[in-house]
């Protein structure tokens, strides 16, 4: 009998892994918006050379409020505009996922700044300093990483912030599509900024002379989104998602069948 409780014991650990993933089992899809590099509301200005990796569109504003497009080059893409309002629909869907996904108390953060490593989560940041440093995030394909705060500033130039992404998979460092920065209001790259994720703002997004975004987007909502000049946003493809909860649930149920398997085997 109390080889068979411990084995039960044992059984039970295997449940726990899903009771985690659970707790971030919430899917944010991009849709549309995931084909954009640069979506915004009311204008886009752009002061300087930019490479973009995806689409560039306005909506509702009308398309003589982007200024500079000539200092753009496309590495894929272009401006389109006329899909820019179903985009802005699929990226408020977005952004209220994101919004909405709760925040463990242990991932309430202040800010960020030297050398910080984090697993997959949500997390908030409190403070109003610019974020500095090497943000390392480390998680196998897919991990999910969502930071919300009310406004988003970077430190600029020795204080830069850099954010990589280390793939515990392959042990290597790569790329993940479902990084994403949520403000409800307007987030700023400081100079030689080196972002990896999809912003995805409230009102505006400027990025400063030589800050970039790898495996990501600017996407606001309501404002403008700048482009200081030396910029390069590289977008990750046209949909990105997450994992959903009916996987991790079936998921649940196959272990649990297997635990009662086990159960009734232990009786016999």
């Amino acid at each position: 009998m109390r080889s068979g409780r411990i084995r039960c014991f044992a059984l039970s650990f295997l449940l726990l892994p899903l009771l985690v993933l659970g707790a971030y089992a919430g899917t944010i899809t991009l849709g549309t918006a995931g084909s954009y590099a640069v979506l915004a509301g009311s204008a886009v200005d752009i002061y300087g050379p930019a490479t973009l990796s995806g689409d560039l569109g306005l909506w509702p504003a009308a398309s003589s409020y982007i200024t500079g497009l000539t200092s753009v080059t496309f590495a894929s893409g272009t401006e389109d505009n006329t899909d820019a309002m179903t985009a802005q629909g699929d990226l408020t869907t977005a952004f209220n996922t994101a919004a909405g996904l709760s925040v463990p108390p242990t991932n309430a953060l202040t800010t960020i700044s030297g050398a910080t490593t984090l697993p997959p989560g949500v997390y908030s940041i409190s403070s109003a300093a610019a974020l500095t440093g090497t943000l390392t995030l480390k998680g196998g394909p897919g991990a999910l990483f969502v930071f919300q705060s009310g406004a988003f500033t970077t430190g600029s130039g020795a204080s830069a912030l850099t954010v990589l992404f280390f793939n515990t998979t392959t042990d290597s460092y790569g790329y993940d599509p479902d990084i994403f920065w949520e403000t409800g209001s307007s987030m700023t790259l400081g100079t030689y900024t080196a972002l990896e994720g999809n912003i995805l703002a409230l009102t505006s997004i400027t990025l400063d002379p030589y800050s970039t975004i790898t495996c990501g987007s600017a996407l606001a909502r309501n404002g403008a989104v700048t482009l200081s000049g030396y910029n390069t946003i590289s977008g990750c493809g046209s949909e990105t998602t997450v994992p959903e909860p009916g996987t991790l649930g079936l998921l649940g149920s196959g272990l649990a069948i297997l635990a009662g398997v086990a159960r009734r085997r232990m009786r016999i």
